[in-house]
């Protein structure tokens, strides 16, 4: 079975001691729970709360494939460790689907469909009952289009269900010692392409390297956004001055990767900036 009824979700004017408390409610009522992790922060929290309530019935499961950036894997690694959980490493194969290759807008529906195609036999045939996500509240009315591949599936968000944002995530990740409570975000490498052009390995592999090498001197939020032979970088903005300070060295690593031309982006970070080519810029990602 893995269509459970999600349990009532917490009430808007609920206290953070309520929501924890709907999270734990949420977690216990799947009996047993494979966590699409990430190595994120909310599919972390989900992971570690559903190790502490349900124990060996809790498994975390990754999807390993070319979109995934480098470092990540390891990541999530030491985080099941930390967590004492056991870790499932499933390969995954989106970049083959021609659907996603060619970048669409809704590229992420078909990531997530290739994933749950994995995931969910798998859970099945080891004897979960639910599969999860970290899905959470301040997701609803962002444009994802995994989302829909996710409700397909008949995930379950227990973030969501507890009415849980980012802000009450990184506290309770905190409180509960998760290394990553205060990890930036960082979506798959195929969000650094334009829509429009495809997705190949070789272009992921050069913007997860690139990207690396500039967290290696002190960035830890930037994205690599690939046009071609130039490389646009974005950091936060309080970071541009530092960037710009270590201009030589960033431009000359990043080029290592096999960039011609390495831009900095005055607008510095923000989250969907490719979306504003579209007619309707749908969200973040």
């Amino acid at each position: 079975m893995m269509d459970a009824a999600p349990s009532a979700p917490t009430p808007h004017d609920a206290t953070p001691a309520d929501r924890v408390a709907s999270l734990h409610a949420a977690i216990d009522a799947l009996g047993s729970v494979a966590v699409a992790f990430s190595g994120g922060i909310d599919s972390t929290l989900v992971l570690k709360v559903a190790r502490d309530r349900l124990g060996a019935r809790a498994v975390g499961v990754i999807g390993v494939s070319a979109s995934l950036p480098p470092g990540e894997l390891d990541d999530a690694r030491n985080l099941a460790k930390a967590i004492d959980v056991q870790l499932v490493e499933l390969a995954t194969d989106e970049v083959a689907d021609p659907r996603y290759a060619a970048n669409p807008a809704n590229r992420c529906y078909f990531c997530k469909s290739e994933l749950y195609a994995k995931l969910l036999p798998w859970a099945r045939e080891h004897g979960f009952a639910a599969v999860a996500d970290g899905t959470n509240a301040d997701d609803v009315g962002d444009w994802r289009p995994g989302g829909k591949a996710a409700d397909e599936a008949s995930v379950r968000h227990p973030l969501l269900e507890a009415r849980m944002g980012k802000a009450s995530i990184r506290e309770l990740a905190r409180e509960l010692g998760l290394a990553n409570w205060d990890k930036p975000a960082l979506a798959c490498l195929s969000s650094r392409v334009p829509y429009g052009t495809t997705i190949r390995p070789a272009m992921l592999d050069q913007i997860g390297w690139a990207e690396l090498l500039v967290r290696r001197l002190g960035f830890a939020a930037v994205r690599v956004r690939w046009h071609g032979d130039v490389a646009r970088i974005e950091v936060p903005p309080a970071d541009l001055g530092r960037l710009f300070a270590l201009r030589g060295r960033v431009a000359e690593e990043v080029r290592s990767t096999g960039f011609k031309f390495v831009a900095l982006d005055l607008d510095g970070y923000r989250q969907g900036s490719l979306n504003a080519a579209l007619p309707e810029p749908p969200g973040r990602e």
